[in-house]
């Protein structure tokens, strides 16, 4: 079961799911309120995101799937903050980060959100142990060094913290960016395809470790997939289509999650 906070949210197939809470500061880490995306302008605008209410947990496991073009990639940068709403707000934590300027924005990000991609995003020249500091580095904070090391323990790669990634497996550099997005305890995790570029025991690991991550460290995930199978592991799955919320499963399996992804249309 999801351990969701206060906020009620309507699941239904035929129409988008809402989510109602009250303030910022009931426990929520992430919350979207009215997110509406557009690109472009007249005829020829796009509308990624259609008003988005949302509201997640500290603590909570999240996957966003949906058919190709639905908005997930939109929503991630959006609740992120790599991209900013048309109109609408959100939260992370008790901080609304939908109007600030882009220099607290970008500052906020690096001390309250942490990011994992497919690609990695590893610097080559660096060690394990720089590329996992490398946040605090850039924020001009000093290293809590058992915190380091409790980090690079977690992700198992105590032996080779002084490797280069190109010494390391696909698996031990997405390891790596984990172990890089929790060092400044963030509010959550954003994580953008995690497993697309391992292989099947490579990626099994990476989603122990994010199961991980909210069973031990309390943190909160939110990861787009387009993978079942991958989705299963998360506690709450959230569909979007046509940029709106249509609908959650909570503990689903793998082939639940294919019956409705089947309902949403074209993958």
């Amino acid at each position: 079961m999801s351990r969701l906070d206060t906020a009620v949210t309507t699941v239904d197939h035929r129409g988008p799911a809402r989510a109602t809470a009250g303030s910022p500061a009931t426990g929520s880490a992430i919350r979207l309120q009215g997110v509406v995306k557009q690109y472009g302008t007249g005829t020829s605008a796009v509308m990624a995101l259609r008003g988005i209410d949302l509201s997640l947990a500290r603590g909570s496991f999240t996957a966003i799937m949906g058919p190709s073009g639905s908005g997930k990639s939109t929503f991630l940068h959006t609740a992120a903050g790599l991209d900013t709403p048309t109109s609408g707000s959100v939260w992370i934590g008790d901080t609304e980060i939908s109007h600030l300027r882009a220099t607290r924005l970008a500052k906020f990000r690096r001390e309250h959100v942490g990011f994992v991609f497919q690609a990695y995003n590893l610097l080559p020249a660096l060690s394990v142990e720089e590329n996992v500091t490398l946040p605090l580095r850039l924020a001009g904070r000093g290293v809590d060094k058992p915190w380091r090391d409790r980090m690079i323990h977690s992700v198992g790669l105590d032996d080779l913290r002084g490797r280069r990634p190109a010494e390391l497996s696909g698996g031990q550099q997405q390891r790596v960016a984990i172990a890089r997005a929790l060092i400044t305890r963030p509010d959550a995790v954003f994580a953008d395809e995690p497993t697309g570029a391992l292989d099947s025991r490579a990626g099994k690991q990476v989603l122990d470790l994010l199961v991980q991550m909210t069973h031990e460290l309390n943190q909160t995930v939110v990861m787009v997939t387009h993978d079942p199978m991958v989705a299963a592991r998360a506690e709450r799955v959230i569909f979007l289509a046509d940029g709106a919320l249509v609908g959650a499963l909570e503990g689903a399996t793998t082939q639940q999650i294919v019956d409705r992804m089947t309902g949403l249309g074209t993958w």
